[in-house]
């Protein structure tokens, strides 16, 4: 899975941490989506990476970038931490606000795995400041207590043959308030690495917030 060099490498100051990021940037960009990754993963991820050229080269600047430090992520339990997953993602976003180039850009979230219940508590704290939030292969059965509060239009994409997930995401779907979307990629497991499957995944994101992030 190729991607081009076609973005800043920047650091983003979090309380006492400098994390690690990638933004692209569109011509006349029509909004920014930040990335909220799951375990394990971060800006280096060869899928979120392509989902966000895939935006970039549809009009919409992106922001991936590192939950955890170096030094953090080698604690197993750090990747698992949700509330703190969640609060450097508000802070993050809270970043993007004051950030020149993106300051008065709509913005909108990409969850992947535990990162949608990261980017769905996000969203329940930030409220009208998320445009829209899609999530991939996500767990937002983890981000329950609080899905009855989601107002962000909210599409969730799982694979046809990931069925201990589309069953989480079935039921996380029945307690999501506002405008919620549920899309089944059929013949696609849970990293959509099969043929044409995480293109798919990109054109169902680029269409929701083309739809949502204005």
């Amino acid at each position: 899975m190729k991607t081009l060099s076609t973005y800043e490498r920047i650091g983003i100051p979090v309380d006492d941490v400098l994390l690690r990021g990638r933004l692209r940037m569109a011509e006349n960009p029509k909004g920014v989506v930040i990335f909220s990754h799951g375990s394990g993963s971060g800006r280096l991820s060869s899928r979120n990476n392509y989902v966000a050229e895939y935006l970039q080269m549809n009009g919409f600047a992106s922001l991936l970038f590192d939950l955890l430090t170096e030094n953090e992520d080698r604690h197993y339990e750090n990747r698992f931490d949700i509330p703190l997953l969640s609060h450097r993602l508000v802070k993050t976003t809270q970043w993007v606000f004051k950030h020149k180039p993106l300051a008065d850009l709509p913005i909108g979230y990409f969850g992947a795995s535990t990162g949608a219940a990261s980017a769905l508590f996000a969203a329940s704290r930030l409220k009208d400041r998320i445009g829209a939030l899609v999530s991939r292969g996500g767990r937002p059965d983890l981000a329950m207590s609080v899905l009855d509060s989601i107002e962000v239009p909210t599409l969730l994409i799982v694979g046809g043959d990931d069925h201990p997930v589309i069953t989480l995401n079935h039921q996380a779907f029945e307690e999501l308030a506002g405008i919620k979307k549920l899309e089944i990629v059929e013949g696609a497991t849970h990293l959509f690495g099969e043929p044409g499957k995480l293109e798919k995944v990109a054109e169902l994101a680029t269409l929701w917030f083309n739809d949502y992030l204005k």
